[in-house]
């Protein structure tokens, strides 16, 4: 048994970038820590485990995230969705009888593949706290956007967009890099952005920054804005059509969160932030407290 319920113990949030670790007693934070030690600055994922340990105490610990990718510590399973708090915690993968890594979650409906790894503890960590409700569509922005579908409190399906990544991409390289400069706020150019994608012609309105240019009709400081309003426009527009009555709850910091909010508003929709942190708490004392 890795953690004995009641009892202190160290959870890491460890992504590809940054990581967090959390000291846990008797339900509650009481000391954090993030960092830039994401996965790709590792090598020695033992040497670092020790290294929290002694900085944190030497406690069980458990892991989620990257860290149980091809890339981190040791490749973790996926569990098939529908998937709940009980299945992750019975699918550990156990590195010694103190330290385990939180399972993924895999989807393969309608004939598409898809995966997590770290964003299921956030979202059974939302319903198991109360912050969502049981059934909620659940939304977590970012380089790779996760829709998540909850019923009964359980991952129910899930799909990955590529959003950030795109935006990312598009401001580094190829022809409307130059343009993309610029600071991306829930501004008029973003919500313009935002109408537009309702066409679902990304391609052709991505083109359209570069002939909006041409022509003098936008201003390139509001490129940038423009660009986030379509393709997080189109993210928006396919999931909302998806799940036509589900509440939509995102889980957050407010900076992107309000860019998703001004869309999914532009559509008719509510939505609100719900705090990502105090989610993945509750995911990992569940999983935690659920540990046969």
């Amino acid at each position: 048994m890795v953690v004995r319920q009641g009892e202190p113990f160290l959870a890491v949030d460890w992504g590809t970038t940054n990581r967090r670790v959390y000291r846990i007693e008797g339900g509650a934070v009481v000391r954090t820590e993030r960092d830039d030690r994401g996965v790709t600055a590792v090598q020695d994922f033992a040497g670092e485990a020790a290294a929290i340990r002694e900085r944190f105490g030497d406690l069980p610990m458990l892991l989620a995230g990257m860290v149980g990718s091809n890339i981190g510590w040791q490749p973790a399973p996926y569990v098939p969705a529908p998937a709940g708090v009980g299945e992750l915690a019975a699918s550990l993968l156990h590195l010694d009888e103190r330290t385990a890594i939180v399972p993924g979650v895999s989807t393969l409906a309608d004939g598409r593949p898809d995966v997590m790894r770290g964003e299921e503890v956030q979202l059974l960590g939302a319903v198991a706290s109360g912050l969502t409700p049981a059934d909620a569509l659940l939304v977590q922005p970012g380089t790779h956007c996760k829709w998540a579908q909850m019923r009964d409190g359980r991952i129910a399906g899930f799909t990955t967009a590529m959003t950030g990544e795109l935006f990312a991409l598009l401001r580094a390289h190829g022809l409307l890099a130059a343009q993309l400069q610029g600071a991306v706020t829930a501004n008029a150019a973003f919500r313009e952005g935002v109408e537009a994608a309702k066409r679902r012609d990304l391609a052709a309105s991505l083109f359209g920054i570069r002939a909006a240019k041409m022509l003098g009709t936008r201003d390139d400081a509001d490129a940038a804005a423009y660009a986030s309003g379509l393709l997080i426009g189109s993210d928006v527009a396919v999931r909302l059509d998806e799940m036509p009555d589900a509440e939509v709850l995102i889980l957050s910091g407010p900076e992107l969160g309000n860019l998703y909010i001004t869309a999914i508003e532009a559509h008719g929709r509510s939505a609100a932030l719900i705090d990502s942190h105090a989610a993945f708490v509750a995911g990992i004392l569940a999983i935690g407290d659920a540990i046969p």
